[in-house]
């Protein structure tokens, strides 16, 4: 019994450690997208999975039960594949039109969506502290984005929807680890879906693109590959409540990214932002370990 625990335990550390890897990925994903300049959303997000579906069939192709799916698992990766469409698409469409600060935060509502989205769907009920976390952490966010009357409202509630269908499709990943479905099936069939979804707006409405933005958006691929495959990995190991929070990490390395190439230096509010995000990952990851201790 003490074992078991002990593996459970185990488990969460290795849900940990891969979500901050995602954060870290899909930084660089955004920060390579921004890069990559005045393109058709629908262009970027083709290009953004199709180097995740080549890496995930490479994969699969490699092992022994290839491309083999679990009958129990369609209707979860159906809705996995739908709300993560659905998110990245605007996702890809606020980076386009806000700022990438405030694009990059509304995404990370998707965390907070997660742990409402595995109440209903996975029946997981988190604690009063486990909610404070997440309500603190996504007050920390507010002082990055800095809110004001003047943020088109539209294009914001186009990020919080990218948000909404991340943190759902995040619920459905865990769903499926719990099946004991394959990472690598999951993204494959997400980031295929996502393709078939966009191809016939690159068909209709395809800008040519140079090399430094083919460059940029193939780095933008693998970056969301590493990131994908990373945050699935996350919420196959631990609940979306033990480990969320930690999905914040992207804003701090989406900081470090812009202050290291783009001259970009963080102003006060922004820095009580972080602070207090990272502030409440660590309050999370002290309760956890004394829950668990």
């Amino acid at each position: 019994m003490q074992m078991a625990g002990k593996i459970v335990v185990k488990e969460k550390y290795k849900g940990i450690l891969f979500i901050i890897m995602a954060g870290f990925f899909f930084s660089l994903m955004t920060f390579f997208v921004r890069l990559s300049g005045d393109l058709p959303t629908m262009q970027k997000a083709f290009f953004r999975n199709a180097v995740a579906a080549v890496i995930a069939v490479i994969m699969l192709l490699r092992t022994e039960e290839k491309f083999k799916i679990k009958k129990s698992s369609w209707g979860s990766i159906a809705m996995r594949s739908i709300c993560g469409t659905t998110g990245l698409i605007c996702n890809f469409y606020a980076i386009d039109k806000l700022n990438i600060a405030d694009a990059n935060i509304l995404n990370k509502l998707s965390p907070f969506f997660a742990i409402i989205a595995s109440y209903f769907i996975l029946k997981e009920k988190a604690n009063k502290v486990e909610w404070a976390s997440v309500v603190l952490a996504f007050t920390g966010a507010l002082f990055v984005i800095k809110p004001s009357f003047h943020m088109d409202f539209l294009y914001a509630m186009v990020g919080v929807a990218g948000g909404l269908g991340a943190g759902v499709a995040y619920t459905f990943v865990r769903k499926l680890g719990k099946q004991g479905e394959r990472g690598a099936v999951i993204v494959m069939c997400f980031s295929v879906f996502s393709c078939l979804v966009t191809l016939p707006f690159i068909i209709t409405d395809y800008k040519a693109m140079t090399w430094q933005q083919t460059v940029c958006l193939l780095c933008a691929g693998m970056a969301a590959a590493g990131g994908q495959f990373s945050i699935t990995a996350a919420y196959q190991k631990a609940p979306a409540r033990e480990i969320s929070v930690f999905d914040y990490s992207q804003v701090i390395f989406a900081a470090i990214l812009g202050f290291v190439f783009l001259d970009q230096i963080p102003d006060v509010l922004s820095i009580i932002g972080y602070i207090i995000i990272i502030g409440s990952a660590v309050g999370k990851w002290w309760y956890t370990m004394k829950k668990n201790g």
